[in-house]
């Protein structure tokens, strides 16, 4: 497999206060980790491109759009809401995180690659159309499948979501659209609190207990996801990859191992070989303990350049 790893310096620059766990430190554990057990070297890696006001207006409304320009401070940070705050750079790396996920999509349907890992921050997944929450600003994963529609004419698009947290802000921009199909798995009760109801045909909600190990995990996603991804055979796959599901991650109390993650991204590109010619594009989430943030990154890794998984400790 031909694998993508695509990040950007500027991703460092937006940050939220010493104690937010949210920090740039997250992407330079994952880059330690890649580069000491060799798998960044095996990759094909480059820098993203800021995400332009027309991309972004895809899945977030103009105003949205000019309503965060305005927040943005000319120095220090100010408050959003209680989790998410902005300092002068942070939508210059939000636009770089969002760019990312677009020429990962440039990237499989040009078949310059096989498949992309997006290590960028801030994350994605919680921002809704017209709301920026939960760290999120832009909707990074969102951004690149409705450019995957507008460029390339995607027609089923499946987004995979295995981050602790529920993907609201997915689920609030794609509801109702029968051309992507979103799967997410996440501990049950908690953060958002909005969108745990399956109203929508197109969304396959599958809420977790606190406590769920490797074993019932791959067996509620086997029952849930893979007659739903059969059933809509999609031409591109979409990860939502975070790695706060770990066992030993500080935001979530499910028992998750490197190497479900590991399973998970396998599972992912089987249906892609078999339906999507192997697009797999992921985009980096929650993961907020250093040492299993980077070791959950290597196991994703592996899996997508085609590797077998051994643990490392």
């Amino acid at each position: 497999m031909i694998t993508a790893y695509l990040t950007h310096p500027d991703c460092a620059l937006h940050h939220m206060g010493p104690e937010h766990p949210e920090s740039p430190q997250r992407l330079e554990a994952i880059r330690a980790r890649l580069s000491l057990a060799g798998l960044l070297q095996q990759t094909m890696q480059a820098d993203a491109k800021e995400a332009c006001d027309e991309v972004l207006a895809r899945v977030h409304p103009t105003r949205h759009l000019n309503a965060l320009e305005k927040c943005l401070p000319k120095e220090g940070i100010i408050t959003l809401d209680s989790d998410t705050m902005m300092n002068p750079d942070s939508l210059k790396a939000a636009r770089v995180a969002a760019g990312a996920v677009i020429r990962g999509v440039d990237q499989v349907f040009k078949r310059q690659a096989d498949n992309v890992f997006c290590a960028v921050r801030p994350p994605g997944h919680h921002a809704e159309a017209a709301d920026a929450m939960g760290f999120c600003f832009y909707n990074n994963i969102a951004v690149g499948a409705a450019h995957a529609k507008a460029k390339y004419g995607a027609k089923r698009i499946a987004i995979l979501d295995f981050d602790v947290h529920q993907c609201n802000g997915t689920i609030d921009i794609f509801k109702n659209d029968p051309e992507v199909l979103v799967c997410t798995s996440f501990q049950y009760p908690f953060y958002p609190w909005r969108y745990l109801r399956s109203e929508w045909q197109n969304v396959v909600n599958t809420p977790l207990e606190v406590g769920t190990d490797s074993k019932e995990f791959r067996r509620i996603i086997e029952r849930q996801w893979l007659p739903a991804l059969h059933a809509f055979k999609p031409d591109l796959v979409m990860l939502s990859a975070g790695f706060d599901a770990h066992r030993d991650d500080p935001m979530g109390d499910i028992c998750l191992e490197d190497e479900d993650f590991y399973w998970i991204t396998h599972l992912a590109m089987e249906i892609a070989a078999l339906y999507a010619e192997n697009r797999v594009v992921s985009v980096l989430e929650g993961g907020y303990n250093p040492k299993t943030l980077a070791s959950g990154a290597e196991a994703h890794l592996k899996a997508l350049l085609g590797l077998p998984f051994t643990d490392v400790p």
